[in-house]
Protein backbone atom coordinates (compact mmCIF):
# COMPACT_ATOMS: atom_id res chain seq x y z
CA UNK A 1 0.00 0.00 0.00
CA UNK A 2 1.14 3.54 -0.75
CA UNK A 3 1.24 6.49 1.64
CA UNK A 4 -1.90 7.87 -0.01
CA UNK A 5 -3.66 4.47 0.18
CA UNK A 6 -2.96 4.35 3.92
CA UNK A 7 -4.23 7.89 4.40
CA UNK A 8 -7.36 7.39 2.30
CA UNK A 9 -8.14 4.09 4.03
CA UNK A 10 -8.26 5.97 7.33
CA UNK A 11 -11.13 8.10 5.99
CA UNK A 12 -13.37 5.04 6.04
CA UNK A 13 -14.87 6.23 2.75
CA UNK A 14 -16.24 9.38 4.38
CA UNK A 15 -15.74 13.03 3.51
CA UNK A 16 -13.19 14.43 5.94
CA UNK A 17 -12.23 17.97 6.88
CA UNK A 18 -8.93 19.65 6.09
CA UNK A 19 -8.12 19.56 9.80
CA UNK A 20 -8.75 15.80 9.87
CA UNK A 21 -6.29 15.31 6.97
CA UNK A 22 -3.71 17.57 8.63
CA UNK A 23 -3.96 15.60 11.87
CA UNK A 24 -3.58 12.29 10.04
CA UNK A 25 -0.56 13.54 8.08
CA UNK A 26 1.02 14.75 11.31
CA UNK A 27 0.32 11.38 12.94
CA UNK A 28 1.59 9.32 9.98
CA UNK A 29 4.63 11.53 9.47
CA UNK A 30 5.89 13.19 6.34
CA UNK A 31 6.67 10.56 3.70
CA UNK A 32 10.11 10.65 2.08
CA UNK A 33 9.86 12.26 -1.35
CA UNK A 34 11.62 9.23 -2.90
CA UNK A 35 8.79 7.06 -1.58
CA UNK A 36 6.19 9.38 -3.13
CA UNK A 37 7.67 9.09 -6.63
CA UNK A 38 8.30 5.36 -6.48
CA UNK A 39 4.93 4.05 -5.31
CA UNK A 40 1.50 4.38 -6.86
CA UNK A 41 0.72 5.25 -10.46
CA UNK A 42 3.98 6.12 -12.24
CA UNK A 43 4.30 7.61 -15.72
CA UNK A 44 7.14 8.57 -18.08
CA UNK A 45 5.25 11.74 -19.05
CA UNK A 46 3.19 14.23 -17.07
CA UNK A 47 -0.40 13.11 -16.73
CA UNK A 48 -2.73 15.83 -18.00
CA UNK A 49 -5.96 16.17 -16.03
CA UNK A 50 -4.21 14.97 -12.87
CA UNK A 51 -1.59 16.31 -10.48
CA UNK A 52 1.98 15.03 -10.66
CA UNK A 53 4.96 14.86 -8.29
CA UNK A 54 8.44 14.68 -9.83
CA UNK A 55 12.03 15.78 -9.29
CA UNK A 56 13.18 18.83 -11.23
CA UNK A 57 16.46 20.65 -11.76
CA UNK A 58 15.64 24.13 -13.07
CA UNK A 59 17.39 25.57 -16.10
CA UNK A 60 19.14 28.78 -15.10
CA UNK A 61 18.86 27.80 -11.44
CA UNK A 62 21.83 30.00 -10.53
CA UNK A 63 19.95 33.10 -11.73
CA UNK A 64 16.64 32.21 -10.07
CA UNK A 65 15.86 33.59 -6.60
CA UNK A 66 14.39 30.15 -5.79
CA UNK A 67 12.77 27.10 -7.37
CA UNK A 68 11.03 23.90 -6.29
CA UNK A 69 13.04 20.67 -6.68
CA UNK A 70 9.95 18.50 -5.96
CA UNK A 71 6.99 20.17 -7.67
CA UNK A 72 3.32 19.25 -7.25
CA UNK A 73 2.01 20.26 -10.68
CA UNK A 74 -1.28 20.14 -12.51
CA UNK A 75 -0.26 20.38 -16.21
CA UNK A 76 -2.36 22.81 -18.25
CA UNK A 77 -0.55 22.91 -21.58
CA UNK A 78 2.32 21.83 -23.77
CA UNK A 79 5.32 24.16 -24.09
CA UNK A 80 6.19 23.66 -27.74
CA UNK A 81 8.01 20.31 -27.93
CA UNK A 82 10.29 21.06 -25.01
CA UNK A 83 8.07 20.35 -22.03
CA UNK A 84 4.88 21.54 -20.41
CA UNK A 85 3.27 24.37 -18.48
CA UNK A 86 1.59 23.66 -15.19
CA UNK A 87 0.32 25.01 -11.91
CA UNK A 88 2.77 24.22 -9.09
CA UNK A 89 0.73 24.25 -5.89
CA UNK A 90 3.87 24.38 -3.75
CA UNK A 91 4.30 28.09 -4.53
CA UNK A 92 1.21 28.79 -2.43
CA UNK A 93 0.78 28.59 1.34
CA UNK A 94 -1.49 25.76 2.51
CA UNK A 95 -4.61 27.97 2.83
CA UNK A 96 -4.03 29.39 -0.66
CA UNK A 97 -3.43 25.87 -2.04
CA UNK A 98 -6.80 24.79 -0.70
CA UNK A 99 -8.53 27.77 -2.30
CA UNK A 100 -6.94 26.96 -5.66
CA UNK A 101 -7.81 23.29 -5.25
CA UNK A 102 -11.47 24.27 -4.80
CA UNK A 103 -11.32 26.29 -8.03
CA UNK A 104 -9.63 23.43 -9.88
CA UNK A 105 -12.21 20.92 -8.60
CA UNK A 106 -14.90 22.87 -10.49
CA UNK A 107 -13.38 21.47 -13.70
CA UNK A 108 -13.51 17.83 -12.57
CA UNK A 109 -15.17 15.33 -14.89
CA UNK A 110 -17.04 13.87 -11.91
CA UNK A 111 -18.16 15.02 -8.48
CA UNK A 112 -16.97 11.66 -7.12
CA UNK A 113 -13.30 12.73 -7.18
CA UNK A 114 -12.01 9.18 -7.62
CA UNK A 115 -9.21 7.57 -9.63
CA UNK A 116 -11.19 7.95 -12.88
CA UNK A 117 -11.82 11.68 -12.41
CA UNK A 118 -9.85 14.09 -14.58
CA UNK A 119 -9.48 17.85 -14.24
CA UNK A 120 -10.32 19.53 -17.54
CA UNK A 121 -8.40 22.70 -17.01
CA UNK A 122 -7.03 25.00 -19.69
CA UNK A 123 -5.21 28.30 -19.51
CA UNK A 124 -8.25 30.14 -20.87
CA UNK A 125 -10.43 28.72 -18.10
CA UNK A 126 -8.11 29.61 -15.25
CA UNK A 127 -6.00 32.62 -16.31
CA UNK A 128 -8.21 35.24 -14.64
CA UNK A 129 -7.99 33.66 -11.19
CA UNK A 130 -5.43 35.65 -9.15
CA UNK A 131 -4.25 32.52 -7.29
CA UNK A 132 -2.93 31.10 -10.54
CA UNK A 133 -0.35 33.79 -11.30
CA UNK A 134 2.31 32.67 -8.78
CA UNK A 135 1.86 28.99 -9.65
CA UNK A 136 2.27 29.01 -13.45
CA UNK A 137 5.62 27.46 -14.30
CA UNK A 138 7.23 26.07 -17.43
CA UNK A 139 8.97 22.71 -17.08
CA UNK A 140 11.54 21.53 -19.59
CA UNK A 141 11.46 17.79 -20.27
CA UNK A 142 15.28 17.74 -20.36
CA UNK A 143 15.40 18.96 -16.72
CA UNK A 144 12.91 16.46 -15.26
CA UNK A 145 14.96 14.06 -13.12
CA UNK A 146 12.48 11.31 -12.34
CA UNK A 147 9.37 9.64 -13.55
CA UNK A 148 6.06 11.29 -12.71
CA UNK A 149 4.00 10.13 -9.73
CA UNK A 150 0.40 10.65 -10.83
CA UNK A 151 -1.89 12.02 -8.11
CA UNK A 152 -5.48 10.88 -8.60
CA UNK A 153 -8.39 13.19 -7.83
CA UNK A 154 -9.09 11.33 -4.57
CA UNK A 155 -5.46 11.94 -3.48
CA UNK A 156 -5.36 15.65 -4.34
CA UNK A 157 -6.48 16.96 -0.94
CA UNK A 158 -3.78 15.00 0.86
CA UNK A 159 -1.16 15.94 -1.75
CA UNK A 160 -1.69 19.70 -1.37
CA UNK A 161 -1.46 19.37 2.44
CA UNK A 162 1.82 17.43 2.45
CA UNK A 163 4.80 19.61 3.41
CA UNK A 164 7.09 18.09 0.78
CA UNK A 165 8.05 21.19 -1.22
CA UNK A 166 11.82 21.40 -1.69
CA UNK A 167 12.71 24.99 -2.42
CA UNK A 168 16.27 25.82 -3.40
CA UNK A 169 17.95 27.49 -1.70
CA UNK A 170 16.61 26.05 1.51
CA UNK A 171 14.99 28.39 4.02
CA UNK A 172 13.16 30.57 1.46
CA UNK A 173 9.61 29.26 2.02
CA UNK A 174 8.48 32.37 3.90
CA UNK A 175 9.74 34.58 1.05
CA UNK A 176 8.12 32.31 -1.59
CA UNK A 177 4.73 32.53 0.13
CA UNK A 178 5.03 36.28 0.71
CA UNK A 179 5.94 36.83 -2.95
CA UNK A 180 3.01 34.64 -4.03
CA UNK A 181 0.55 36.54 -1.81
CA UNK A 182 1.81 39.81 -3.32
CA UNK A 183 1.42 38.46 -6.87
CA UNK A 184 -2.06 37.08 -6.19
CA UNK A 185 -3.21 40.35 -4.61
CA UNK A 186 -1.65 42.67 -7.20
CA UNK A 187 -4.19 44.63 -9.24
CA UNK A 188 -4.78 43.17 -12.69
CA UNK A 189 -3.94 45.21 -15.73
CA UNK A 190 -6.87 45.97 -18.05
Amino acid sequence: MTYFDDLLEKTGGKERSVQWFRNQIKEMGEPPTRQLVSEGLISQRPSYGQMNFFYYDAKGKNELPYYDRFPLVLPIGVAESTGFIGLNFHYLSIPMRLKLLNVVAEYATSSEMNEDTRIRLTWNRIKRNPLVKPTVKRYLASHVQSRFRVITAEEMMAAVLLPVQRFVPSGVETKVYADSRRMANAPRRP
